[in-house]
């Protein structure tokens, strides 16, 4: 079984699900604003997507002063904010258990390739 797209029932997969994620000492509203506030290159920044949601993290992401660093993390880190929503949040944890050995993949059709 293949899980390509995050949407309806499958929409707790999205970082644009709105659950709590705390990630290096901030918690963020949703992972899309934890991952957009690792572009920054001033931590204190970063606190700013505290209490945005998604779509105002994404807009919010693309305005930063990148830090010299991201191309080379910024996979790792959106591994590592994955795996804090989903063992931090044990509801959501039971619902990907529940998706078993799916293949899973956030197809989109706004030109995402990451």
């Amino acid at each position: 079984m293949k899980i390509d797209s995050f949407r309806s029932e499958y929409f707790f997969l999205s970082n644009f699900y709105e659950a709590p994620v705390t990630y290096e000492g901030l918690t963020y509203q949703n992972n899309e604003a934890a991952f957009q506030a690792q572009k920054c290159a001033d931590p204190k920044e970063r606190e700013s997507f505290t209490k945005m949601n998604s779509s105002e993290a994404k807009r919010a992401g693309r305005k930063v002063q990148l830090r010299k660093d991201w191309e080379k993390i910024k996979v790792s880190v959106m591994s590592d904010i994955v795996m804090a929503k989903f063992s931090q949040n044990s509801e959501l944890a039971e619902k990907l258990l529940a998706t078993g050995d799916a293949y899973l993949e956030e197809g989109n059709n706004w030109g995402d390739r990451i």
